[in-house]
């Protein structure tokens, strides 16, 4: 039969998953000869055989890709018949500023899992890993992903790591991280600053003796530090707390497997799906009522129905819990809180070592820091919380023109965004920017992307809030064009760039602040957005927020304005429960603040009313940690409630009439469960009553939420039933936060669109 050759290009997500050992089995098992190469820009093949191989060939190459490999595009062309002796794997090579994408992070595969049990260099190797797993983003300097790039670099593979990496049958051919006992990283375990010893077994049984005693210890993971202690154990998730001064907010257990996990949590299919997936994120569950056997600490999460879970990803986690009593450990990041996740193993030891019992760090360096990431199951879809370890760097791919613009995000739960051609490269998790440190990470991290990825900075987005450092490091950047993109405009904008939208929606943004262009701070927006720009239709009523951003951490405070709007003076004859905790003088205080806009800045923020209602009921007066009132009242709604409260619209959205009801509520004895699912039932049918209410008016059917608010479960829900049931096309976020960690994207996508409108 007669021979031909083609050339083709793959593009996506494609290095660091095993894919040129994959494309050279599947030539050799379809007799193809030729050659595979790793470019900065795509994977180059060509390849010589009959039309029916090649044919064959091109199947297998779309559906038989390496798990992590995530294609998006083949082409392939018909060149002149090139006779090879053989299919080889070229070397890496730069074509252009052009990038090919880089593999996240991805849990240790079960192949390798059984080597640390049976292959003689690997047994109880903490860093065995292969083509189809280990560390990827985590360890990269520079493109393209070769070893020398990363920091396996400086490790020299011994002979028989050597001989696996150029076998072209090894699981291990090409594995840039691949390593053994023999001439790998290795951990070192330290008592104060003292390291004790270097020996797996040794290390093991005394970390795993320190837990079980109830101690903390220090963990290097993955994309950074890590602290652990027994999750069952009620005194040492206390000491955690004093450690991290972190009074509230719940901890992230991982579990030993999915069987004692079961125990604890109720787990659906879709749930199921993300604890195991090569991503290993932190999945948000419902938790079970356990009787008759070990209870986790109730420090944990107090009074929360949910529960933050993982599953082993690293080949340690694996070792220890082979050591461990334990089914469960806390893991949370190794830090104080408000600083970024630590790296370093000299500046951990320093800073951590003197409050735990021991401290287990490796001699590999962290390139980039990535904390875990969080995601819930909500309406049947995962949807990412925080984005971080497994996600980034993958890309969101869109239909604008991103090319070399830079956007700076905001000031709570920062993510930041880059362009290169339709791609949008959302960075991982940096955090509040309110404290050195984390600054600091924000701007190195800028720096290593536009790097890595090759962006040539030509356009620059930032928020309209002139206060925000990330408004201000955009601003101060360089002498280049800048748009600065309303918040809740960018919410919406966001969610519309990772659907691929760009034409006139009803756009809903809820959330806790933003930076409105009347000076107000907005928070419950109904609007009409485009890429380009927003109308702003209805909102929230505004009400005062006594004491500015403190109302946020004091909900009282919104309880308060929001009664002494409705009641005025006379609301201090109410006898609500909640009102007998706070000091006379702050009663009095806030109606004077309020009448002499001392402080008292306007507000329509979802956020702050859900802060109030949570207030009323009793559920948190000062918030231990951000969205604890709404995440507190979410842990109350029950089902088969279809009442609501009234509310008005004079203008805005008012809720007078809905306060009146929940204080006669609160006064009639209805129980917290039911008045909490009412409000909620209330917010959802203002949704629905305002968006239908712009359809019928403007003729538009696709609505776009967005906002923090949409991270709560049964909101979220509510809101697509309704909305599906009155045949409106919705768009919610699955691939990037509803949160502030989206709105980088957002202003990305604006700034694509005003450049290619403006001609910037």
């Amino acid at each position: 039969m007669v021979n031909k050759s083609l050339q083709i290009a793959v593009t996506g997500l494609i290095q660091g998953v095993g894919f040129r050992p994959f494309v050279f089995r599947i030539a050799t098992r379809h007799d193809l000869t030729g050659w595979v190469q790793n470019t900065n820009e795509d994977i180059r093949i060509e390849v010589t055989g009959t039309d029916q191989n090649l044919g064959c060939f091109l199947n297998s190459l779309s559906e038989e890709a390496p798990p992590a490999a995530i294609i998006e595009k083949i082409t392939s062309l018909e060149i002149k018949t090139v006779s090879f002796p053989s299919f080889t794997i070229r070397d890496s090579h730069n074509l252009s500023d052009k990038i090919t994408e880089i593999s996240p992070d991805i849990a240790v595969c079960d192949d390798c899992l059984r080597d640390i049990e049976q292959h003689d260099n690997r047994f109880a190797y903490p860093f065995v890993n292969c083509t189809n797993c280990g560390p990827r983003f985590t360890i990269i300097r520079d493109l393209p992903y070769d070893r020398a790039k990363t920091t396996m670099g400086l490790f020299v593979m011994c002979e028989q790591c050597r001989k696996e990496y150029e076998t072209i049958t090894d699981r291990r051919f090409h594995a840039q991280p691949t390593a053994c006992s023999h001439c790998g990283p290795h951990y070192e375990y330290f008592v104060g600053q003292e390291m004790i010893s270097d020996r797996i077994a040794v290390i093991l049984k005394c970390i795993s003796v320190s837990i079980e005693n109830g101690e903390i210890v220090l963990i290097k993971g993955l994309g950074g530090m890590h602290l652990a202690c027994d999750a069952f154990n009620e005194s040492a998730v206390k000491k955690l707390r004093d450690l991290k001064n972190r009074e509230g907010k719940p901890f992230a257990v991982m579990f030993r497997d999915l069987k004692s996990l079961r125990e604890y949590s109720e787990i659906n299919p879709e749930e199921e799906k993300s604890l195991i997936s090569w991503r290993r994120p932190i999945v948000l569950l419902q938790k079970k009522k356990v009787s008759g056997q070990q209870k986790l600490a109730a420090g944990l999460n107090v009074d929360l129905n949910l529960l933050g879970v993982m599953l082993p990803y690293m080949p340690i986690h694996y070792l220890l819990f082979d050591n461990l009593k334990t089914k469960a450990i806390v893991l949370t990041s190794g830090n104080f809180s408000s600083e970024p996740i630590l790296i370093d193993n000299q500046a951990a030891l320093k800073q951590l070592s003197p409050f735990v019992s021991a401290s287990l760090f490796y001699n590999r360096d962290i390139y980039n820091r990535t904390d875990d990431s969080v995601v819930r199951v909500i309406g049947g879809h995962e949807r990412i919380m925080r984005r971080s370890r497994g996600y980034v760097p993958a890309p969101v791919r869109t239909a604008l023109n991103t090319d070399g613009i830079v956007a700076f995000g905001a000031e709570l739960t920062n993510c930041f965004c880059v362009g290169k051609g339709n791609k949008a490269f959302l960075s991982q998790h940096i955090g509040d920017l309110q404290g050195l440190e984390t600054t600091l990470f924000y701007e190195e991290t800028i720096a290593q992307f536009i790097k890595l990825f090759r962006i040539e900075p030509t356009l620059l987005a930032v928020d309209m809030h002139p206060g925000y450092i990330s408004t201000k490091t955009g601003l101060n950047y360089g002498n280049l064009p800048v748009f600065q993109v309303q918040h809740h405009h960018a919410h919406i904008a966001s969610c519309m760039a990772e659907h691929g939208l760009d034409e006139k929606v009803i756009g809903i943004a809820l959330d806790g602040t933003g930076y409105g262009p009347d000076g107000n701070s907005w928070g419950a927006e109904f609007m009409i957005c485009d890429l380009n720009d927003f109308e702003r239709i209805t909102h929230f009523e505004y009400i005062a927020q006594p004491g500015g951003d403190l109302a946020a951490e004091e909900p009282w405070r919104m309880a308060i304005s929001y009664l002494y709007k409705v009641y005025g003076d006379k609301f201090t004859e109410l006898k609500l429960p909640f009102l007998s905790k706070i000091e006379t003088e702050k009663l009095e205080m806030i109606p004077m603040m309020i009448d002499k806009n001392v402080n008292s800045p306007l507000t329509s923020s979802a956020g702050r009313l859900f802060d109030c209602v949570a207030s009323l009921l009793d559920l948190v007066q000062v918030a231990t940690f951000q969205a604890e009132g709404p995440m507190r009242l979410e842990s109350l709604v029950i089902s088969g409630c279809t009442e609501s409260y009234p509310f008005q619209f004079i203008g805005a959205i008012s809720f007078d009439d809905t306060i009146r009801g929940i204080i006669d509520d609160i006064n009639s004895g209805i129980s917290n469960s039911l008045i909490a699912t009412k409000f909620h039932n209330t917010i959802n049918l203002i949704i629905f009553e305002f968006a239908n209410s712009i359809r019928l008016k403007q003729g538009l059917n696709k609505v776009v939420l967005s906002g923090g608010v949409f991270q709560n479960k049964y909101l979220l829900e509510g809101s697509i039933e309704i909305l599906q049931k009155n045949e409106f096309e919705f768009y919610s976020h699955l691939t990037v936060p509803a949160n502030d960690g989206g709105i980088a994207l957002g202003q990305l996508a604006v700034a694509s669109k005003r450049r290619e409108l403006r001609c910037v």
